[in-house]
């Protein structure tokens, strides 16, 4: 038993079953104990290993893709160019490298980087050098400015909510007790308005689920791209409208009980692009899109052709294993997704049109 899992259990002694987005915020941001504030879980040594850290190409298409669409936006001068939940800043580092390509970019880019975890600040740091980062503690503290801005896998870690539909209404799911272990339970039914839109999709033992925080972000950020310009694309796994439980929890790479290993496996679920789209008010929403099939239309087959002419042997052999892991749809090509915002008066951006 880990001693985030006897915090919990206390907890829940004291003051009853706790909501499922109460335990996940325990379980990976526990100032002591969390998840993200006591490692470092990125690549073959951490849980998993995220579309930066598998090839430089991942990195390479976003960071052309953010180019192309400031300089289409008129090439904004200053402009805030920032991501939430950067990992190691491999990415950062990597739309940086390539971001020389395009006049000017570079100049007028501001790095921001919303990162809560401190542990991982250090090694972003260590990633990107000398390069000029402001660190933030959330989205809502982005300037005001033209925006650019990717997010790639972070709205699949933040907290939520389970919901089954009842006879009578809805019975949240809750993490409880039951034998001195941790157990799922469910509320008493009752009515809830946040899923009244629900009600004629679902049928009594379904299961819906919500990301409180997720709504409010997209906000802030949607807010900054009506009002001074830019883009932002989001990347993560997932779909259109929620059913079915998709809480995972992973270690080591490998799949494990979500109520075991207490911060100390990664804790996420699926996310909902339908509910993201809806929180984007004022701004031009992309549709929806494979993640293999964007980066099929921005060129990663020819960039990965082009690397290959100088490999050969195992390495050959790896750099073709990454390009299939990012674009066949047996593996991240069809699970991730893609969905930008752009502002109304602006063409819509590269790899979101056939």
């Amino acid at each position: 038993m880990t001693p985030l899992t006897e915090i919990i259990l206390r907890r829940i002694a004291k003051t009853g079953p706790i909501s499922l987005a109460d335990y996940m915020a325990d379980c990976l941001l526990h100032p002591e104990h969390g998840y993200y504030a006591t490692r470092d879980p990125f690549g073959a040594a951490g849980d998993f290993t995220t579309a930066p850290e598998i090839s430089q190409m991942f990195g390479e298409m976003l960071g052309l893709w953010l180019a192309q669409v400031w300089m289409d936006q008129g090439r904004p001068a200053p402009f805030t160019l920032a991501e939430i939940g950067p990992g190691r800043g491999t990415l950062m580092a990597d739309i940086l490298r390539v971001g020389r390509a395009a006049p000017g970019f570079l100049d007028a880019a501001q790095v921001h980087l919303v990162e809560a975890s401190a542990t991982l600040r250090q090694v972003q740091r260590q990633t990107l050098g000398d390069h000029p980062v402001t660190w933030l503690d959330s989205a809502g503290a982005l300037p005001d400015a033209p925006l650019f801005l990717v997010a790639n896998e972070f709205f699949d870690a933040l907290p939520i909510r389970q919901f089954q539909r009842d006879a009578a209404g809805w019975r949240e799911v809750q993490v409880t007790q039951s034998g001195g272990v941790l157990a799922m339970g469910l509320s008493a039914p009752a009515p809830i308005a946040l899923l009244d839109h629900r009600l004629d999709d679902t049928s009594p033992g379904d299961l819906v689920e919500i990301c409180p925080a997720a709504a409010p972000i997209v906000d802030q950020i949607a807010t900054r791209i009506a009002a001074h310009g830019g883009a932002a694309l989001f990347i993560d796994y997932g779909g259109w409208h929620s059913l079915g439980d998709t809480l995972q929890a992973l270690k080591a790479h490998q799949m494990v009980d979500p109520l075991t290993h207490c911060g100390e496996a990664d804790l996420t679920a699926h996310v909902d692009f339908e509910a993201l789209a809806r929180a984007a008010q004022g701004v031009q929403v992309t549709p929806m899109t494979p993640q293999g099939v964007f980066l099929e239309r921005l060129g990663i087959t020819q960039r990965a052709q082009a690397l290959a002419r100088n490999l050969s042997g195992p390495a050959l052999d790896s750099h073709i294993a990454a390009h299939r892991r990012l674009i066949h749809a047996d593996e991240m090509g069809s699970l991730f997704k893609s969905l930008a915002l752009v502002p109304h008066d602006t063409p819509m951006p590269p790899g979101f049109a056939a």
